[in-house]
């Protein structure tokens, strides 16, 4: 089955409402083995929507639309879909009586254009009736097509495409597709490529797909079998074969995330932890504050931008400064030493370098940067190289900082 998305509204076109609903149903899709071939986006322009949507059926045996449901006048999904259906409208009392209770929920008159809503197929029409707002969606079959109409917020189009779309496009399906995911740190996507080549070139039933997100490397395996326990079966020996490759860069499976893997191993182990930073500013902190209960580890986090914070607030040697420099493996490794010490923290990281757009030279280029860590007793201290633009650069060491961390928890060599 290929299909075809499509985005319906002026403001997604100027750029005003990011298109989030896109990218959610183009990754359900592909999870149940329907190819996405074109996304696209219109606005409410009656021509130029009916010669999309015209368009798009002549090349895509689905489409799955979001927006254009609306009471207004240049809400025209619906009728331009069901004109090429050739499909007559009729009132459906059920989606008008969910339209009325919704109104008396919230208090206010339902207007009479509001009953443009409750309009569905009088033929060939499945309603799927709205629980999280006025419009109700419509699935319409015909002649071999299939037409998916869903409202545009995404906080109505995803419980409408999970609980009733999504069940009835899975018993089109002969086969379950199934994908697990093996997320990656300190390998880049290139690296890690590398490492798995031979497995992904000769891949066929699952496959195996490389991404890299937010500054990690991901693996999706991907298998298709007539039950979610045969895929899975498949999916095993080539996670294992990959686990073998890569190692302990592997640091979890599915969705989660390099902080939230970190704030569980302080948490299980219950290692208090301070942090100071130079150039990450505060992004160390902020990851991990955004696991609930952390506070019961982190004892505090300190910005220590200057020579004279770093010097009063954290221990650092006046002399370490003037002979190294701030950006330095003896600055961070004081600073790591420096915040554990004086918050009775039994780890401490720390970060300094150089960030950009200005401050680079030849011996000390922007995208340089030191990451101290004190753990048992002992310093040791990773010089890194980053490229890019400043936030780039930040997100990169505070990354590259988590990994560290999970890799002394893990008792490893960092």
């Amino acid at each position: 089955m290929k299909a075809e998305i499509i985005a319906v509204g002026t403001e997604i076109l100027l750029g005003d409402i990011l298109n989030t609903n896109a990218q959610y149903l183009s990754k359900e899709l592909a999870a149940l083995g329907i190819e996405v071939y074109f996304q696209t986006v219109v606005g409410d322009n009656p021509k130029r929507l009916k010669d999309t949507i015209f368009q798009a059926l002549t090349r895509a045996d689905l489409i799955l639309t979001t927006g254009g449901l609306g009471p207004t006048e240049d809400d025209l999904t619906k009728e331009t879909v069901a004109e090429y259906f050739e499909e007559e409208l009729v009132l459906d009392e059920k989606a008008l009586s969910q339209i009325q209770e919704m109104f008396d929920r919230i208090g206010k008159p339902m207007t009479e254009n509001n009953r443009k809503q409750a309009m569905v197929p009088k033929e060939n029409g499945i309603v799927l009736y709205n629980e999280y707002g006025t419009a109700p969606g419509i699935i319409i079959e015909k002649n071999g097509k299939t037409a998916v109409l869903m409202p545009g917020p995404p906080r109505e189009t995803v419980p409408m495409f999970e609980n009733q779309v999504k069940p009835y496009l899975q018993k089109k399906q002969e086969y379950t597709f199934v994908s697990e995911i093996l997320r990656v740190a300190g390998i880049g996507e290139s690296a890690m490529e590398t490492m798995v080549k031979d497995l992904i070139d000769h891949q066929t039933n699952p496959t195996i797909a490389p991404y890299a997100k937010d500054g990690e490397s991901i693996l999706r395996i991907t298998a298709k079998a007539k039950s979610e326990e045969e895929a899975r079966s498949m999916i095993a020996p080539v996670k294992e074969q990959i686990r073998e490759r890569l190692g302990n860069a592997v640091y979890a499976e599915g969705e989660t995330n390099l902080q939230t893997v970190v704030a569980e191993m302080l948490l299980e182990q219950g290692k208090r932890i301070a942090v100071a930073e130079s150039c990450t500013g505060g992004m160390i902190v902020s990851e991990l504050v955004e696991y609930p209960g952390i506070s019961s580890v982190l004892l505090e986090g300190c910005v220590t931008y200057s020579n004279e914070a770093k010097m009063h607030r954290l221990g650092v040697k006046r002399e370490t400064l003037e002979k190294y420099t701030a950006v330095s493996k003896e600055t961070a490794a004081e600073m790591a030493e420096g915040i554990a010490k004086n918050s009775g923290a039994d780890i401490g990281i720390a970060t300094t370098g150089i960030a950009g757009p200005d401050g680079g030279s030849a011996e000390q280029p922007i995208g340089l940067v030191y990451i101290g860590l004190y753990h048992n007793g002992k310093t040791e201290v990773k010089e890194c190289h980053y490229t890019g633009k400043r936030n780039k650069i930040r997100h990169r060491a505070t990354y590259q900082a988590l990994n560290f961390l999970r890799k002394a928890l893990q008792n490893e060599e960092v």
